[in-house]
């Protein structure tokens, strides 16, 4: 059995005895495990942990996890800036990123350290949650490569052919305090805590290298082989399952052979925060409410079929249904939303709530930004939301063992 395997198999908490035992702390893997391995016996048999691979997601492969992985119920969205210019401060952040990120997907955590009278070196809320199908998704915006001109760490020959920002668009309401970045970091797990303890530690690993500059909670649910319902109660994402297949994310998501090397096996992260008037939605009938997506809210439908995946004839459906006019665009992207609440409007007393649109393509220019245009000119749907924070990112391929994120930028 290699380390890995073996490491899989262990308790958050066994884990930490291991590393204690050791004094390796963030360093894993090698002969040295291996023998602490054989020391330490897992003290759990739960139905959790008797079968990990059940709750984990492999983190090396040709793409990075997070992407075409079916959606766990919960996610941050994190989006830093990087405020060294130091090329090597970077590369040592990436690397404990990425060694975190190793980490915590496989179910292990960092040891708290052998110092009482320093801080620990894990926060700790997820000792003995097993690893609940964490997945970590990183990505670089366009001022990580340059800013106002400035060549960024040597590296803005590397930039990726369709990164920029995404242009304003008519019904725009953008803060930009909510927008953009240097680096973005998507944490998805069936669980928030644990969610939530990968996205706090990439924090506190960031101090000194970055700052954080926005972060999004967000939240679906669905039956098994159901499209989840967004806040206005309506199936989110159904034209996914046109896509999915190898040739589909070939066609749809995956980066094309005219991009950067390190862009193989990579794809566009595109962010929309779209804020939905919950208040004006529920005052609406049930007539307007289906007229506006052009769908029948309780079986997902569209008009002039019976189910939910029947083809769909936009002809069938009103000239302004935001259905009819995802389809007139003839372009397929790959969604990956989730909803979000976040408290009161203090100057309005309306929930502020809404959907974190998130969409991975290989090509926004052709595949994203047109639908945007469009519809944001004509769908029927701008009555009921507003867009307030809009960002790009580049993802790269996935990592083999050894590698760090980014690695194939900074190094190459």
């Amino acid at each position: 059995m290699d380390s890995k395997k073996q490491r899989e198999g262990m308790t958050r908490r066994d884990f930490l005895k291991m590393t204690a035992v050791a004094g390796v702390g963030l360093a894993i893997g090698g002969a040295g495990v291996s023998a602490i391995e054989r020391a330490v016996r897992p003290a759990s048999t739960s139905a959790a942990e008797s079968n990990p691979s059940e709750d984990t997601i492999p983190m090396y492969g040709e793409h990075q996890a997070g992407i075409i992985t079916p959606q766990q119920t919960y996610m941050y969205l994190a989006s830093f800036r990087i405020t060294t210019e130091d090329k090597a401060a970077v590369i040592r952040l990436f690397r404990d990123w990425t060694r975190f990120s190793d980490l915590s997907t496989s179910g292990g955590t960092m040891k708290t350290g052998d110092n009482p009278l320093l801080p620990p070196s894990d926060t700790g809320e997820t000792l003995d949650l097993p690893a609940s199908k964490l997945t970590v998704t990183f990505g670089f915006g366009p001022t990580f490569f340059s800013v106002e001109g400035k060549n960024r760490f040597g590296i803005s020959a590397k930039s990726p052919r369709y990164l920029k920002d995404i242009p304003r668009m008519p019904k725009d309401n953008l803060d930009h305090l909510q927008s953009g970045g240097d680096v973005i970091v998507q944490v998805c797990a069936e669980d928030q805590q644990v969610a939530f303890h990968a996205v706090r530690n990439f924090i506190r690993l960031s101090t000194g290298y970055a700052t954080l500059k926005w972060i999004q909670e967000g939240f679906i649910s669905g039956s098994g082989g159901k499209t989840p319902r967004n806040l206005f109660g309506f199936k989110d994402g159904t034209a996914n399952n046109l896509h999915q297949t190898p040739a589909g994310y070939n066609d749809v998501v995956w980066a094309g052979e005219d991009e950067p090397a390190w862009m193989k096996g990579g794809t566009y992260l595109a962010y929309r925060k779209v804020r939905m008037l919950l208040e004006v939605w529920d005052r609406s009938s049930l007539t307007d409410q289906e007229d506006t997506f052009g769908r029948h809210k309780e079986s997902g439908a569209a008009y002039g079929t019976k189910d939910e995946f029947d083809t769909v004839d936009p002809a069938q459906m009103p000239v302004s249904a935001h259905v009819r006019l995802a389809k007139q665009s003839k372009q397929l992207i790959h969604r990956r939303g989730y909803s979000y609440t976040d408290g009161v409007d203090l100057r309005t007393g309306n929930v502020n709530a809404g959907l974190l649109f998130i969409s991975y393509q290989k090509n926004p220019d052709e595949q994203l930004i047109p639908m945007l245009k469009l519809m944001q000119s004509q769908d029927k749907l701008n009555e009921y939301t507003s867009h307030v924070a809009s960002a790009l990112f580049a993802c790269p391929g996935g990592l083999r063992e050894g590698q760090y994120i980014g690695q194939s930028i900074l190094e190459s």
